[in-house]
């Protein structure tokens, strides 16, 4: 039977997580190991996530199978999770409790008076883990769960001491509505996640659900320079707060902004058009500064008192996977992004662009079937701040193979407005093709939401082996 508060039941004690290796599951398995449940879970594939749960204490399974149910209290799944997996299937036939994970989430954070949601089609992660440094630099101690991983809380979880909750609310699915903020975020609302939406109005339709959710007393943080984020101003009935870059209007707004070598931002803040102080960003692009302007809009409404907002900013180095570097050789600087959608690649190539740099390599791997068809249009015009494109084959995440689409065919549509993509599906003959083009000063960068980041992986250990043979 589905659960729609697990966690009010005093008789709770044992939770099987079905799943658990995925990010926001293990962060989740960590909250209710440390609020003293007994934890068990299991996933397709051992991981670093998963090992680090069991250091902890958390007995995990690797591949699912109904002998993995060992009479729980309750069953979480994700939404990944089909209805004939064989542990959800035993647990409905047990009559155990299941819950979903975005409702058990949503309870989770219904439990703090200070529930702090960051939504939106781009910029989640980094907006969160801005405002979790903030949060720490200000010793407001939250509890933060974020979906990637945040050096300065040694992962995706930090349990905290205060009343204080910091998550993603995602809106695949219309997980978010599940959610109790009394702040939320909003920081764009484009077409995306098209194998559940139907269209921009429907997910147009769950912002505006989820931007309902927050009480009369607190408070809405959007974007003015998105005009979907802006619109759902007139629609709340909340304190809300504006933000922009290039909006008027907005009560945060940032001005003179320059780059450094790395590309990252310095710029002076203003608050209803009065100089409030100056920003260093240590993270790269002018969507970090919209990012950081979120982030200073929801602190400051939290009572973050400036010099703390402004540490907290500047000692920001990145979650990982957004604008990750992860090498230097021979003079190419080897980048990581998670970035899997035609607004993504554009602000993080155009941040790259920022960067010194001779040639910038952009090794794309598409992020499911269904994205990548509906979207393939937008997707073809936006590497044009790259001067390469190696397009890999689709990660196919949740989805199945139906043939209608196949990565060659962003290659060509790219190709027809420009000359500059090669489709390559084996990673180690992408790795080959770069160490025969690629030259010293050039910047590489590794897009996508799947396994590509080996690619780059692998190019940083050949050239350190050839080093290392030459010297």
């Amino acid at each position: 039977m589905d659960c729609l508060d697990p966690l009010e039941s005093d008789k709770l004690k044992y939770i099987h997580f079905i799943g658990i290796g995925g990010i926001s599951m293990s962060g989740l398995a960590e909250i209710l190991l440390h609020l003293g449940y007994e934890v068990t879970g299991s996933d397709m594939k051992s991981s670093g996530i998963t090992q680090k749960l069991e250091k902890k204490g958390v007995n995990i399974n690797i591949g699912h199978s109904e002998d993995n149910i060992k009479n729980p209290d309750l069953v979480v799944y994700t939404a990944a999770v089909k209805e004939n997996n064989p542990e959800l299937m035993k647990a409905r036939r047990l009559n155990i409790p299941v819950v979903d994970r975005a409702t058990l989430l949503g309870n989770i954070m219904k439990k703090y008076p200070y529930g702090i949601a960051i939504s939106g089609t781009h910029g989640k992660t980094t907006t969160t883990s801005m405002i979790t440094m903030i949060m720490l630099e200000s010793k407001l101690d939250p509890t933060v769960h974020i979906g990637g991983e945040l050096e300065a809380i040694g992962g995706n979880t930090k349990i905290g001491g205060s009343g204080f909750f910091i998550a993603e609310a995602c809106e695949y699915v219309e997980s978010f509505l599940k959610f109790y903020p009394y702040l939320a975020v909003v920081l764009n609302i484009e077409l995306d996640h098209v194998d559940y939406f139907r269209d921009l109005d429907h997910i147009k339709s769950a912002f505006s659900k989820f931007a309902a959710l927050v009480p009369k007393d607190g408070y809405l943080v959007v974007c003015n320079d998105d005009p979907n984020a802006a619109s759902l101003a007139k629609k709340v009935d909340c304190n809300v707060i504006t933000y922009g870059i290039n909006s008027k209007d907005a009560q945060y707004t940032a001005q003179d902004i320059v780059y450094d070598e790395m590309g990252c931002a310095s710029y002076k803040l203003f608050k209803d058009g009065k100089k409030i102080t100056s920003m260093k960003l240590n993270i790269p692009g002018i969507h970090n500064v919209s990012n950081s302007l979120a982030a200073v809009a929801a602190c400051s409404m939290l009572g973050c008192d400036m010099a703390h907002i402004r540490e907290g900013l500047r000692k920001f180095t990145g979650a990982h996977k957004r604008f990750e570097l992860k090498g230097d050789v021979d003079d190419i600087r080897v980048i990581d992004d998670y970035a899997h959608h035609p607004s993504e690649i554009k602000a993080t190539l155009k941040a790259a662009k920022n960067c010194a740099h001779s040639k910038i390599w952009c090794i794309f791997q598409p992020h499911t079937y269904s994205r990548t068809k509906s979207l393939m249009g937008e997707f073809a015009k936006s590497f044009n701040d790259a001067d390469v494109v190696i397009v890999s084959d689709i990660y196919a995440a949740r989805e199945a193979d139906t043939g209608e689409v196949h990565a060659s065919m962003l290659a060509d549509k790219i190709n027809a407005g420009s000359q500059k993509a090669v489709y390559i599906h084996d990673f180690d003959n992408i790795v080959k093709y770069l160490e025969d083009n690629v030259s010293p000063g050039d910047l590489v960068i590794t897009m996508g939401a799947g396994d590509i980041v080996k690619v780059g992986e692998m190019f940083i250990k050949n050239k350190q082996a050839k080093e290392a043979a030459v010297s």
